[in-house]
């Protein structure tokens, strides 16, 4: 078995790794360390925390954000689906209509449902 195919990839890993390592090293190594008040305090959005970090979110903001990559990434397949839309002919356009039908039913249950409603 010849090893030497695999050489550029041991080498761009090593680059990548050195590149992604020696930057912060040397800041760590050689960077000032003068800390004060200031430096050392949180900071959130330019003033002072007033409640835990690990406070808990309306599960609502976690739907909205499942829909949304739900929604997009069933979108995403349209763009490949009409570049090659000569080439699949009449099943391909029906078979993506019925996908679409799906998706159109599903959003709007979703609507329905007040999933998108942010109060």
């Amino acid at each position: 078995m010849d090893l030497s195919a695999y050489l550029p990839v041991i080498l761009f890993i090593l680059v990548g790794t050195v590149i992604g390592i020696l930057p912060q090293a040397l800041g760590f190594l050689l960077g000032p360390r003068r800390p004060d008040a200031q430096k050392n305090s949180p900071y959130e959005c330019g003033f002072e925390a007033f409640e835990d970090a690990r406070m808990k979110f309306d599960v609502r903001y976690y739907l909205v954000a499942i829909l949304f990559i739900l929604f997009d990434l069933e979108i995403a397949f349209l763009f490949p689906w009409a570049v090659a839309l000569k080439d699949i002919g009449p099943t391909g356009f029906w078979a993506m209509m019925i996908f679409l039908a799906i998706l159109v039913v599903g959003f709007i249950y979703e609507w329905k449902k007040g999933a998108l409603d942010w109060e």
